[in-house]
């Protein structure tokens, strides 16, 4: 089943999405790698503020290439997901509710995804410059310093994605 979902997100919405499911997703997510996920994750412990509010947010792992002049961002194709899993059970706990990658996930991520109602979805791999033309806005917001591993701030319009890791656990990756 396709569908077009646009912020607010909510894991109400998430909910009705079932494994292979297609999705165009309209609206803010922010681009995020390893090496931010580290550091999001130490700042947590730490009680400091986040660069943004992890409350139904998504995280799209994605490393993009250098924008040319005129456009919000070179090609946009997404990253091995496995990278971010000692990671993401933390960030889902705090509220995060979608992440956008490529590859499986371990089984911890599954039952976190499952426990806090969020879901991962696919990226096309490959489709970078596809991926990019959905992307009208991208801002980087914090640890500038890494490059194209920043986090960004990014608005999508229609990105087209596929459910891996549905909200009661079902994964792709395994039927």
């Amino acid at each position: 089943m396709q569908h077009s979902i646009s912020e607010p997100y909510t894991k109400e919405k998430f909910a009705e999405l079932r494994t292979g499911d297609t999705v165009l997703l309209t609206g803010t997510i922010y681009a995020a790698r390893d090496t931010a996920h580290r550091r999001l994750v130490e700042m947590l412990e730490k009680g400091e503020p986040l660069p943004f509010d992890l409350e139904n947010a998504v995280i799209y792992y994605m490393g993009p290439t250098p924008a040319k002049p005129g456009y919000p961002s070179g090609s946009a194709g997404p990253t091995t997901s496995y990278r971010m899993d000692s990671f993401t059970p933390k960030l889902l706990s705090e509220g995060l509710i979608g992440m956008i990658g490529k590859g499986p996930r371990n089984d911890e991520v599954k039952a976190s995804a499952k426990a806090e109602g969020a879901v991962y979805f696919a990226a096309i791999g490959g489709a970078a410059a596809l991926i990019a033309q959905s992307i009208k806005e991208s801002e980087v917001v914090a640890f500038e310093e890494l490059g194209t591993e920043a986090i960004r701030r990014i608005r999508v319009e229609k990105m087209p994605l596929v459910v891996a890791l549905d909200s009661e656990g079902k994964d792709i990756y395994s039927i």
